[in-house]
Protein backbone atom coordinates (compact mmCIF):
# COMPACT_ATOMS: atom_id res chain seq x y z
CA UNK A 1 0.00 0.00 0.00
CA UNK A 2 0.90 3.28 -1.20
CA UNK A 3 1.17 6.27 1.54
CA UNK A 4 1.18 10.02 0.42
CA UNK A 5 1.47 13.29 2.46
CA UNK A 6 0.11 16.36 0.82
CA UNK A 7 1.22 19.31 2.08
CA UNK A 8 0.80 23.20 0.60
CA UNK A 9 3.90 24.62 2.99
CA UNK A 10 5.99 23.67 6.01
CA UNK A 11 6.78 25.81 8.78
CA UNK A 12 10.27 26.57 9.66
CA UNK A 13 11.62 24.89 12.59
CA UNK A 14 11.66 27.91 14.50
CA UNK A 15 8.10 29.20 13.33
CA UNK A 16 9.62 31.84 11.80
CA UNK A 17 8.41 31.36 8.58
CA UNK A 18 7.04 28.87 5.95
CA UNK A 19 8.74 26.65 3.29
CA UNK A 20 6.73 26.48 -0.07
CA UNK A 21 6.99 23.35 -1.91
CA UNK A 22 5.69 23.37 -5.07
CA UNK A 23 7.21 21.77 -7.80
CA UNK A 24 10.77 21.80 -5.91
CA UNK A 25 12.24 18.92 -7.36
CA UNK A 26 10.74 18.88 -10.58
CA UNK A 27 13.23 21.02 -12.31
CA UNK A 28 16.44 19.43 -10.91
CA UNK A 29 18.83 18.89 -13.08
CA UNK A 30 21.98 17.55 -12.85
CA UNK A 31 23.65 20.67 -12.81
CA UNK A 32 21.61 21.73 -9.64
CA UNK A 33 22.86 19.00 -7.72
CA UNK A 34 25.61 19.58 -4.89
CA UNK A 35 29.09 19.46 -5.80
CA UNK A 36 30.20 15.50 -5.27
CA UNK A 37 27.32 14.36 -6.26
CA UNK A 38 26.99 11.06 -8.72
CA UNK A 39 25.45 12.43 -12.11
CA UNK A 40 25.42 9.11 -13.81
CA UNK A 41 27.61 5.95 -14.62
CA UNK A 42 28.58 4.32 -17.71
CA UNK A 43 30.06 0.58 -17.25
CA UNK A 44 31.45 -1.94 -20.12
CA UNK A 45 32.63 -5.34 -19.86
CA UNK A 46 35.35 -7.23 -21.99
CA UNK A 47 35.99 -11.10 -22.01
CA UNK A 48 39.22 -11.09 -24.50
CA UNK A 49 42.28 -10.97 -23.40
CA UNK A 50 44.94 -8.87 -25.27
CA UNK A 51 48.33 -10.87 -24.74
CA UNK A 52 51.59 -8.90 -25.83
CA UNK A 53 55.64 -8.89 -25.23
CA UNK A 54 55.91 -5.53 -25.74
CA UNK A 55 57.93 -2.92 -23.99
CA UNK A 56 55.63 -0.04 -25.33
CA UNK A 57 51.77 0.63 -24.38
CA UNK A 58 49.24 -1.76 -26.44
CA UNK A 59 45.75 -1.19 -26.55
CA UNK A 60 43.52 -3.77 -24.57
CA UNK A 61 39.48 -3.11 -25.72
CA UNK A 62 38.81 -2.71 -22.83
CA UNK A 63 37.54 0.70 -23.11
CA UNK A 64 34.16 2.81 -22.09
CA UNK A 65 32.77 6.22 -23.69
CA UNK A 66 30.73 9.36 -21.04
CA UNK A 67 29.45 12.36 -22.44
CA UNK A 68 29.83 14.69 -19.30
CA UNK A 69 26.89 16.86 -18.60
CA UNK A 70 29.22 19.72 -17.39
CA UNK A 71 33.28 21.00 -18.16
CA UNK A 72 33.67 21.20 -14.43
CA UNK A 73 32.51 17.28 -14.21
CA UNK A 74 34.99 15.30 -12.63
CA UNK A 75 35.25 11.16 -14.20
CA UNK A 76 36.01 8.56 -11.43
CA UNK A 77 37.51 5.74 -13.92
CA UNK A 78 37.55 2.21 -12.01
CA UNK A 79 38.79 -0.61 -13.85
CA UNK A 80 39.11 -4.56 -12.54
CA UNK A 81 39.96 -7.54 -14.01
CA UNK A 82 42.62 -10.52 -14.25
CA UNK A 83 46.21 -10.16 -15.58
CA UNK A 84 49.10 -12.82 -16.58
CA UNK A 85 52.49 -12.72 -16.86
CA UNK A 86 55.80 -14.65 -17.40
CA UNK A 87 58.59 -16.22 -15.01
CA UNK A 88 60.49 -12.08 -14.42
CA UNK A 89 58.58 -9.58 -16.01
CA UNK A 90 56.16 -6.84 -14.68
CA UNK A 91 52.58 -5.85 -16.22
CA UNK A 92 52.36 -2.28 -16.73
CA UNK A 93 48.88 -0.97 -16.49
CA UNK A 94 47.77 2.65 -17.42
CA UNK A 95 44.43 4.48 -18.57
CA UNK A 96 44.35 6.91 -21.51
CA UNK A 97 41.72 9.50 -22.58
CA UNK A 98 42.16 9.43 -25.90
CA UNK A 99 46.43 10.12 -26.09
CA UNK A 100 46.85 11.23 -22.87
CA UNK A 101 47.97 9.04 -20.50
CA UNK A 102 46.21 9.75 -17.29
CA UNK A 103 47.82 6.97 -14.68
CA UNK A 104 50.77 7.11 -16.06
CA UNK A 105 51.86 3.08 -15.30
CA UNK A 106 50.72 1.19 -12.57
CA UNK A 107 53.37 -1.49 -12.06
CA UNK A 108 51.98 -4.90 -11.21
CA UNK A 109 53.52 -8.45 -9.91
CA UNK A 110 57.14 -10.29 -10.35
CA UNK A 111 56.03 -13.50 -10.81
CA UNK A 112 58.84 -16.05 -9.78
CA UNK A 113 59.54 -19.40 -10.66
CA UNK A 114 58.37 -20.50 -7.07
CA UNK A 115 54.63 -19.30 -8.02
CA UNK A 116 51.92 -21.45 -8.94
CA UNK A 117 54.93 -24.45 -9.23
CA UNK A 118 56.02 -22.99 -12.68
CA UNK A 119 56.26 -19.62 -14.79
CA UNK A 120 53.34 -17.96 -14.50
CA UNK A 121 51.53 -15.98 -12.83
CA UNK A 122 47.30 -14.87 -12.79
CA UNK A 123 46.09 -12.59 -10.60
CA UNK A 124 43.45 -9.56 -9.78
CA UNK A 125 43.94 -6.29 -10.67
CA UNK A 126 42.02 -3.16 -9.78
CA UNK A 127 42.90 0.45 -10.74
CA UNK A 128 41.42 3.55 -10.18
CA UNK A 129 41.79 7.29 -11.41
CA UNK A 130 40.02 10.57 -11.16
CA UNK A 131 40.34 12.87 -14.45
CA UNK A 132 39.29 16.49 -15.42
CA UNK A 133 38.26 15.73 -18.90
CA UNK A 134 37.03 19.75 -18.98
CA UNK A 135 34.68 18.73 -21.52
CA UNK A 136 30.64 17.99 -22.73
CA UNK A 137 31.68 15.71 -25.54
CA UNK A 138 32.00 12.49 -25.60
CA UNK A 139 35.33 10.77 -24.18
CA UNK A 140 36.41 7.51 -24.51
CA UNK A 141 38.74 5.87 -21.56
CA UNK A 142 40.77 2.80 -22.49
CA UNK A 143 43.37 0.57 -20.55
CA UNK A 144 46.66 -0.09 -22.34
CA UNK A 145 49.00 -2.83 -20.52
CA UNK A 146 52.96 -3.78 -21.66
CA UNK A 147 55.76 -5.84 -20.33
CA UNK A 148 59.16 -5.57 -18.99
CA UNK A 149 60.20 -8.97 -20.45
CA UNK A 150 58.03 -11.82 -22.07
CA UNK A 151 54.54 -12.27 -22.36
CA UNK A 152 51.73 -10.38 -20.27
CA UNK A 153 47.90 -10.49 -21.08
CA UNK A 154 45.01 -8.70 -19.48
CA UNK A 155 41.98 -9.35 -19.18
CA UNK A 156 43.62 -12.89 -18.80
CA UNK A 157 43.87 -15.91 -19.46
CA UNK A 158 42.68 -15.69 -23.31
CA UNK A 159 42.40 -19.63 -22.79
CA UNK A 160 39.54 -19.28 -20.04
CA UNK A 161 38.45 -16.25 -20.55
CA UNK A 162 37.24 -14.04 -16.86
CA UNK A 163 35.55 -10.83 -17.49
CA UNK A 164 37.31 -6.84 -16.93
CA UNK A 165 34.80 -4.28 -16.15
CA UNK A 166 35.56 -0.63 -16.79
CA UNK A 167 33.14 2.02 -15.04
CA UNK A 168 33.01 5.81 -15.24
CA UNK A 169 31.42 7.58 -12.42
CA UNK A 170 30.68 11.43 -13.36
CA UNK A 171 30.97 13.55 -10.58
CA UNK A 172 29.54 16.69 -9.98
CA UNK A 173 32.38 19.48 -9.75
Amino acid sequence: MASKIKVDTLETANGSGTIALSNQLSGMTSASMPSGSVIQVVSATSVTGTATTSTTYVATGVTATITPSATTSKILILVNGSAYLQNNNFLVLTIKRGTTDLADGRTYGLASSRLRGGTDLGFQVGMSYVDSPATTSATVYEVFLRGTAGTVEFPAPSSAPTTCQISLMEIQG
